[in-house]
Order: structure tokens, then C-alpha cells, then sequence
């Protein structure tokens, strides 16, 4: 099908059109599947599967050691330099040996400690194990996705993302009919080997045109380089999951299990809208910045990316507003402490998705030191504002402190950034 012109003359808007369908497949699903979910297994259940999601969200960064956006930025920029690349890929390989090896030997040595700290219970031992042995597949699939991402690849992105969605999304079925919960978070365990088994079919014989196996060898002539990317995901993507885990176990201590779980699946509506921005983010918004090297030409880009995707992330996210009652009604019928969650929740991610499109420039310029305070202020603002909050507000006080927290993250990054480029102007 053609795309209309103002469309196909628009990469942002091309890659957003491509993404929107995906996603609203996935919305459909994921509806589906959500609702099977809350009525399975109700809130309790619900927020353990919050807990296995964040635990799998962490894996994603210790497995390649958070080279992910390195990755990217490397291939984005090496793409026509294959000695360069093989540098690059041959000290990724080292990297996700150690990270993996790591990785897997915590997960199996200390899964009784885990399941005891993160479900206050020895049953779920049996998890940890399985996901020491599937770290590997994690680790290979992360590097694979970059370069998808590095080489702004979004057709063959979009098709990888939604064929591993819904064959994930079928193991969660089986699951869930075959052994309950147990099989649920077996299945969600599992679907990096899904989407790997999908990476290698879909974009295999691409991938051989970059990465030379024949000609990598283990060394760390990228090690200091990639060494930033390790600290700035550590710190996005780890510490962040961490802080998740510690907040879901603060609403189940302080209040009960049940707002927990009303938490996580507002967190879970949350993070369907904004794979939205993620695609765009990695395939565009990354590779973009990283090419662009004065004031005047971010600043256009800037604006294209917000004139072009802000008005529709926030009609969409007024729709989801607007149809609040009738989303639980129909996915989280038994839910109904969550409504008073949504309207923070979205302006929250509506501020966030601006200060991400600024902060992408401190992955595509490895401004460590920049990326490094301000994210930590901004968890720690999350983590402070949310114990205290929660004790006027209940479970609402942890969104109202997730879009404070945006507020002022926003406009450290933007003051950041305006530093940036007068001391690069100097």
C-alpha cells in the first residue's frame, strides 16, 4: 500500500505510521489478554507478573552489560565501515560473555534469596533458574535488535516487533490454561527466545552483511568507549526496574497487595502507548542526534520531532483519558481502584515523552556525566516523592510523584543541554 505524500516525505511521520499499526494490533491483543489476565489471576497475580516484567527488563541491560544504545550509535555511524564494526561487535561479544555469565550464575545461586525478597515466598525459585538459562538468548537477541535499530531498519523492526508479540503472546495463553500462574510467568520468561527465533528469521541473512563472525575475535579495543553506554543503562534501564520493584513492594506493605497490583496495570497501559515513542526513539530519534553536531540543527529537529509526534501521542493519550471507564470496564473489570490513577499517569507521560527526545542527546553524544545526574535525580526524585506522597494520597500519590518528577527532569535536561551547546560554541 502506498503512503499518502506528506507521509513518505516524513521519516518521523513513516516510521510513527508503521509503528501505529503494529501497535494498535498489539493494543488489540494485548486487551484481550489483559482482561484474561485480571479475571485469571486478579490484582495479586497481577502484580507478581509486574515483578517478573521488571526483573526481565533489568536482564535486558546486565546481559550485553547496557550496550544496547551503543550498539546503535556505533552502527548508525560505522555502517559503511566494516573494520570499524568488526572493533565494535568484537568487543559487544566480550561484553555479553562476561554480562550474561554474570547474569545467569546471581540468577541460579541466588534464586532463593530473589524469590523470597521479591514475592516474600519460596515458590517462585523455579523462575530464576529458568531465566539463568535463557540469559544468553537475551543477551544475543538485545545485540541483534540494535543493529536493526542502528541501521533505522523500521519495516523489518515493525515485523519483528509484532510476529515476537504474538507468539509470546500465544505461549501466555497455553500457559495460562495449562498451569495458571505458574505457566504465565513461564511463558513471559520466555519470549526473548521467541523473539530471537523471529530476529534470526526475519533479519539473518542482513545481519551477515555487518557483523563478520569470521572476523571478530575477543578484544576490548571499544571498551572504554562502550563503557559509558554500560553506566548510562545501568542506570535507565537497571535501576529504574529496581526502583519499580522496591515502589510495587511499598504499596503492598503500606496498603495491600491488591493496589499493587492496580499500580502495575496502569504502569502496563503506560508502557503499551509508549512503545510508540521507543520505536521511534531507537530507530530515528538515536541515529538522528548522533549524525547532528551544532545548535541550530538540533534545534530544527527538535521541533520536527515534537510538531510531528506531541500532537498525536496527546490525542491518543486523551482518548485513553476520556475512555477511562470503559478500559476497566472492559480489560480490568475488577480493577476499579485504578481509575483515579489514569489522569496522572498520562500527563506524567506526556511531559516525559518531551524530556526523552532532549535526553536521547546525551546517549547520541556520550555525555556521560550529564545523562549519569540527571537521571539519578530523577530516580531519586521518583523514589523520595513516592514514599511521601503515598502517605497522604495512597496508591495515587505514586503517579502524582511519577509526573512531578517529569516536570523537573524536563527542565534539568533542557538547561543541560543549553549548557552543552554554549560551552560547545565556546
Amino acid at each position: 500500500m502506498k503512503l499518502p505524500k506528506f507521509i513518505s516525505s516524513n521519516t518521523v511521520l513513516k516510521i510513527t505510521s508503521l509503528n501505529a499499526v503494529v501497535i494498535t494490533i498489539r493494543l488489540i491483543v494485548s486487551a484481550f489478554i489483559q482482561r484474561l489476565l485480571s479475571v485469571t489471576v486478579g490484582e495479586a497475580g497481577y502484580a507478581s507478573i509486574g515483578q517478573v516484567r521488571n526483573v526481565l527488563a533489568m536482564l535486558t541491560s546486565t546481559s550485553t552489560l547496557g550496550t544496547f544504545n551503543g550498539i546503535v550509535k556505533y552502527v548508525a555511524e560505522f555502517r559503511n565501515n566494516q573494520p570499524e564494526l568488526s572493533k565494535v561487535f568484537s568487543t559487544v561479544t566480550v561484553f555479553a560473555i562476561i554480562g550474561s555469565f554474570v547474569s545467569a550464575a546471581v540468577l541460579f545461586f541466588g534464586s532463593s534469596y530473589l524469590s523470597d525478597y521479591l514475592f516474600q515466598s519460596q515458590d517462585y525459585i523455579y523462575i530464576f533458574q529458568l531465566l539463568a538459562v535463557i540469559v544468553p538468548f537475551i543477551a544475543v537477541g538485545r545485540v541483534v535488535n540494535a543493529v536493526v535499530s542502528g541501521l533505522s531498519d523500521y519495516k523489518r523492526y515493525a515485523k519483528i516487533e509484532l510476529i515476537s508479540y504474538l507468539l509470546a503472546t500465544g505461549a501466555v495463553v497455553i500457559g495460562l490454561y495449562t498451569s495458571e500462574l505458574k505457566g504465565i510467568i513461564i511463558a513471559i520468561a520466555l519470549a526473548p527466545v521467541f523473539q530471537l527465533i523471529v530476529l534470526a528469521l526475519v533479519f539473518g541473512k542482513t545481519l551477515k552483511n555487518y557483523v563478520k563472525f569470521k572476523s571478530l575475535s575477543l578484544n576490548l579495543i571499544y571498551k572504554n568507549k562502550l563503557l559509558a553506554f554500560t553506566l548510562m543503562s545501568f542506570i535507565s534501564t537497571f535501576l529504574l526496574n529496581y526502583i519499580e520493584l522496591n515502589i510495587r513492594t511499598l504499596v503492598a506493605d503500606e496498603i495491600s497487595i491488591n493496589e499493587a497490583g492496580y499500580w502495575t496495570a496502569i504502569t502496563f497501559i503506560s508502557k503499551n502507548y509508549m512503545v510508540f515513542a521507543t520505536g521511534l526513539f531507537t530507530l530515528y530519534v538515536l541515529p538522528k542526534f548522533a549524525s547532528i553536531h551544532n545548535k541550530n540543527e538540533f534545534k530544527v529537529e527538535v521541533f520536527n520531532i515534537y510538531k510531528t509526534i506531541l500532537p498525536i501521542f496527546g490525542l491518543g493519550m486523551l482518548l485513553v483519558y476520556l475512555l477511562k471507564d470503559y478500559i476497566i470496564l472492559l480489560i480490568y473489570p475488577d480493577f476499579l481502584g485504578m481509575k483515579p490513577l489514569f489522569k496522572w499517569q498520562l500527563l506524567g507521560d506526556f511531559v516525559r515523552l518531551g524530556a526523552l527526545v532532549l535526553s536521547h542527546q546525551f546517549l547520541a553524544k556520550r555525555l556521560v556525566k550529564s545523562f549519569v545526574i540527571t537521571e539519578i535525580a530523577s530516580l531519586a526524585l521518583f523514589f523520595v516523592l513516592s514514599k511521601v506522597f503515598i502517605q497522604y494520597y495512597g496508591t495515587e500519590g505514586i503517579v502524582i510523584a511519577h509526573f512531578v518528577r517529569y516536570i523537573i527532569y524536563f527542565i534539568m535536561v533542557f538547561f543541560v543541554i543549553k549548557i552543552y551547546f554554549s560551552n560547545q560554541k565556546k
